[in-house]
């Protein structure tokens, strides 16, 4: 038997749906063993040891460190993570701002600023190498106001802060305390979407307006959208999930002159809550997940890596390969062998 685990905290009606969902398909694995789903559960956690599951949807670790450690562990042991926990550790926003600039995805114009506050454990002699004052000028002046402002990694609308002018950025950034924040380009748009990805190849797009109160917020019923707009959304969405790696995510648009530009697109434990996507999207994301963490439970070699890895991280690991090899003497190996 191989079993399908889901890892959540104060969900109520996804994490049941999809446990339903994935039992109600009665499917087998390739030896004739069933595939069955279920609440995570964790008695101990053993370095090295594997768990008894094949795979494991996260929606939690992003709030529990020790959840993170025991995914790492168990993915270490043949477990494929969804989504892949030592990505989500290391990736951050303004990464994937600068990612989808050299992809070709258009994105707000943003900007990276250190923390108003020093880190604990830090004194003045840990930034020898940051010019104080920063060229605020310049900044303010590649931006523009109104902007946003907003922690480099984070999520769920905290310490988000609109900006009117330089005095007003001062004001603020005086709150930020020792939060990483990027200062980005506000996109007056014309129309808002939030995508959903699953597995780096389905996309439901769905219309959102992010100023309405947040169980308003998914737009029913909206006003037809031009095919081109769909297809071009689609097409980042998918861009940027493969390139990012990411099997389960939500990428945001903000549509100005016809233009998308992706705002938010790091966002691995996506809301899937009936009560506020509504029962239609809920319907599409209880159905592509349960297939997802089949495909993958059919897929998964116990004991191997079974974990997604983007196009960035494997194009490197390629190309340090090859130069490796060449240091060596030997043939550079192939993505095959890889």
């Amino acid at each position: 038997m191989k079993k399908v685990g889901i890892l959540f905290g104060r969900e109520d009606t996804f994490p049941q749906a999809f446990i339903e969902r994935v039992n109600q398909k009665n499917e087998k694995d390739a030896d004739g063993e069933p595939i069955v789903a279920e609440p995570v559960r964790i008695d101990k956690v053993l370095q090295g040891e594997p768990t008894d599951y094949a795979v494991m949807i996260d929606r939690i670790s992003q709030d529990i460190p020790f959840y993170r450690a025991y995914l790492k562990n168990a993915a270490s042991t043949g477990t494929a993570v969804i989504n892949n926990p030592f990505w989500w550790s290391a990736d951050e926003k303004f990464f994937n701002n600068a990612l989808a600039v050299k992809i070709g995805v258009p994105v707000p114009k943003t900007a990276l600023l250190p923390s108003k506050h020093r880190p604990p454990d830090t004194t003045a002699e840990s930034f020898r190498n940051l010019a104080l004052p920063l060229d605020w000028r310049n900044i303010f002046d590649y931006i523009g106001f109104p902007a946003y402002m907003k922690p480099h990694a984070g999520g769920g609308w905290k310490n988000v802060y609109r900006v009117d002018n330089a005095t007003d950025f001062y004001e603020k950034h005086a709150q930020t305390g020792d939060l990483v924040m990027m200062l980005q380009e506000e996109i007056v748009f014309d129309d808002y979407f939030r995508c959903y990805c699953l597995g780096g190849q389905q996309v439901h797009i769905m219309q959102y307006e992010p100023r309405n109160p947040h169980h308003l917020r998914y737009v029913i019923d909206g006003p037809p959208v031009a095919r081109e707009l769909l297809a071009t959304i689609e097409h980042y969405v998918l861009q940027l999930n493969q390139a990012l790696g990411y099997d389960f995510n939500t990428v945001e648009f903000a549509v100005r002159d016809g233009v998308p530009y992706a705002i938010d697109f790091c966002n691995p434990a996506p809301d899937a809550d009936v009560n506020s996507v509504g029962p239609d999207n809920f319907e599409w994301i209880v159905e592509a997940a349960a297939n997802l963490a089949i495909r993958r439970a059919k897929a998964q070699i116990p004991g191997q890596d079974n974990l997604t890895w983007g196009n960035f991280i494997r194009h490197a690991v390629s190309m340090n390969n090859d130069q490796l090899s060449l240091i060596n003497g030997q043939s550079p190996v192939t993505d095959k062998e890889l």
